[in-house]
């Protein structure tokens, strides 16, 4: 991962491997069921029974957050971190399903939490929630996997990570069915955005199906950013099947963006007057 802003930074959410629906929180009406499946937690908490509850982890060291036996699926990630300026684009989080050699998820820790630019800000959505100034960062993502997990963190900062805190809550299940699709996300960057060439998102193969992204911006100029039409294409399309009209509306906003938050959409970060130097985050 570059230690570098860029104007145009993507943060990607895939399920690969299946057809079937998007899981999500299953909501109220699972508390009135009997439940298959345990709960269990791996966290920072202090081995030695005192209450230094955290990592420490020094400069291009990678430390391992969690190595779990399957079948299983994570259903919550709670992190924060005390850490030099600008630490959510300087730690990075990797995660493995099932032995894979490649990770599955690879994405700065800020960008995974949907806020981008390495800054902190609260967020409401119903995959990611942000509080105490964006400095509570957590996940809903659901993730499951059928022979393992294991999830990393990397400091690729200069500095020691003085504190890094986490939750990982996660479901031991009996089963899951052979084609349960599983959690990939790919995080890119490119600069400078040319004038007339479309900015690529995503380019995945596979069964599986798209969930979103969230979408951070260095304005290089004077102007507005938002009026590239999104175009997606499906399985070789020499045409886009979907093609909208401007990123604000892609982003289901109008007339521009402003700092906001719902469940499925949201701006954490929306600097003023689009000026050179001004950043922004969307997802």
């Amino acid at each position: 991962m570059g230690k570098t802003f860029f104007p145009a930074i993507c943060f990607l959410a895939v399920f690969l491997g299946g057809s079937q629906t998007f899981p999500g929180q299953d909501g109220l009406v699972q508390l009135g069921r009997h439940q298959e499946y345990e709960s269990r937690r791996i966290s920072s908490y202090d081995r030695s029974g005192g209450n230094d509850d955290r990592l420490h982890i020094r400069r291009g060291e990678t430390a391992v957050l969690a190595d779990i036996e399957g079948p299983g699926a994570i259903h919550h990630i709670w992190v924060t971190i005390d850490a030099e300026p600008f630490y959510g684009r300087k730690i990075v989080l990797r995660a493995y399903w099932d032995g894979e050699e490649n990770p599955s998820v690879e994405v700065p820790i800020g960008d995974f939490f949907s806020v981008g630019h390495g800054l902190n800000r609260n967020l409401r959505s119903l995959p990611i929630a942000n509080s105490s100034e964006g400095r509570a960062r957590n996940c809903y993502w659901y993730m499951p996997f059928q022979k393992s997990a294991r999830l990393t963190v990397t400091n690729e900062g200069e500095q020691t990570v003085g504190a890094f805190y986490y939750y990982i809550d996660y479901r031991k299940l009996p089963s899951l069915p052979l084609n349960t699709p599983s959690f990939h996300s790919q995080y890119r960057q490119e600069t400078p955005c040319l004038p007339g060439k479309n900015y690529l998102l995503l380019d995945a193969e596979g069964r599986g199906h798209y969930v979103g992204c969230n979408l951070s911006i260095l304005q290089r100029a004077m102007g507005w950013w938002g009026e590239g039409d999104d175009m997606i294409y499906v399985d070789g399309e020499r045409y886009p099947g979907l093609y909208g009209t401007g990123s604000e509306d892609y982003f289901c906003d109008a007339w521009g963006m402003r700092e906001d938050g719902n469940l499925y959409y949201g701006c954490p970060i929306q600097e003023p007057d689009f000026k050179t130097g001004s950043k922004a985050t969307v997802y």
